[in-house]
């Protein structure tokens, strides 16, 4: 039996009114084009400088409106982007996280608040993106009495749930060919390097079809819970990133 090809998400973060719009313009031909229909993971009370690369953008909200109804999925991406807790993310790529680690109430409200907020808007958020790959049981918990039982995270290769939420793995940040699974490209149009929107085009001329949508995988998997290999495999490849981290600061500091 042939293995069924590899499928992609599409993912962007870090959007705000403060964005460098000019780089997103980079990225926004593209999903027309090929008709990719993104996650766009939005914080909703962006009070971190460096997401501050510009004075307010007065179309923001409206461009968000206009992807929406192109059929882009809005993302809660936390609420102001303040990453000052050193809780322990159920992903642990980070030291600190705005989420991880902090009074459950508190997460709830902030949750709450970043929905209100998207809401008021004009935009329907139905998944979570956290800045940093920060949260914990808690944040789940608050997540689902909010409302929300999908998120955009993990290494495994197809979505699956755990603790009454479905995660649909994040696994790349920048386009790579693979050759079965589900794989979310996660990118930065912000900080994006000159050249990644020619590679992503570059990418999507070969690989286009096989771009999907959070609403088609939802439909066409069951998410389950891993198995214990799986489970391995996603905590390995957890393992991979943090060690070549550590492998580019120790060489960045010699």
């Amino acid at each position: 039996m042939t293995a069924r090809p590899a499928q992609y998400l599409l993912r962007f973060d870090d959007l705000c009114p403060t964005w460098a719009r000019e780089r997103w313009e980079r990225f926004e031909p593209l999903l027309a084009e090929f008709g990719v229909r993104p996650i766009l993971a939005v914080v909703p009370e962006n009070h971190d400088e460096g997401l501050a690369p510009a004075a307010p953008d007065a179309e923001f909200w409206q461009t968000m409106r206009a992807m929406q109804a192109a059929g882009a999925v809005i993302g809660l991406h936390g609420f102001r982007h303040i990453c000052a807790s050193r809780g322990r993310s159920l992903v642990p790529l980070h030291v600190v996280s705005e989420f991880a680690g902090v009074a459950e109430a508190t997460q709830r409200a902030w949750i709450h608040e970043g929905l209100e907020i998207l809401r008021g808007h004009g935009l329907n958020p139905t998944i979570w993106v956290a800045p940093r790959h920060g949260f914990d049981r808690a944040t789940l918990r608050a997540l689902r009495a909010e409302g929300i039982g999908v998120l955009s995270d993990g290494f495994a290769r197809r979505p699956f749930v755990r603790d009454g939420v479905v995660w649909i793995p994040q696994q790349l940040w920048a386009p790579e060919a693979k050759p079965s699974g589900l794989w979310t490209i996660c990118l930065h149009a912000n900080t994006a390097p000159d050249g990644l929107a020619e590679r992503l085009g570059a990418f999507l001329r070969e690989h286009a079809e096989q771009f999907t949508t959070v609403e088609r995988v939802m439909a066409e998997f069951e998410p389950e819970p891993l198995s214990i290999a799986e489970s391995a495999g996603a905590a390995a490849a957890v393992l991979r990133i943090n060690s070549r981290r550590r492998l580019k600061r120790w060489l960045a500091s010699g």
